[in-house]
């Protein structure tokens, strides 16, 4: 299971986002801006595509690559929008069958990101859910 951080945050417009093709689901404007932050500290990461249940980006750190993925339901008139990061650790399946490489609650990226939203001053209601 992934690790998540839900937020709200009114820094993001959601209105100037590309539509997502597959669902109406927002992200991009998180993940662009995560995308830039994370760049700058030497992570290699693609930019934001479209899944079903919202938006991603692959990272690849020095010890590990994750797929982080975003989605809010900004249908609402509320300039707060509340948000949903997910971070996923990637396993190759014999990782998987003998139970190795698994997220811990220490995971770098994860903390990295944490420490990111927390200290946007336009992030509340912050909220982590440790995956197993």
């Amino acid at each position: 299971m992934a690790h998540l951080i839900q937020f709200t945050s009114t820094r993001f417009d959601v209105s100037k986002e590309k539509p997502n093709d597959v669902n109406p689901i927002a992200g991009q404007s998180v993940l662009s801006w995560l995308r830039d932050e994370l760049v700058k500290m030497h992570f290699t990461v693609t930019e934001p595509a479209t899944e079903d249940w919202g938006w991603y980006i692959d990272v690849v750190g020095p010890s590990a690559s994750y797929l982080v993925g975003a989605s809010a339901d900004a249908e609402d008139t509320n300039p707060a929008v509340e948000w949903i990061l997910q971070v996923h650790r990637s396993r190759s399946l014999k990782d998987k069958l003998l139970g190795r490489n698994k997220m811990t609650a220490d995971d770098p990226l994860f903390a990295l990101i944490e420490k990111l939203v927390r200290a946007d001053t336009r992030s509340e209601q912050i909220e982590v859910t440790l995956g197993d």
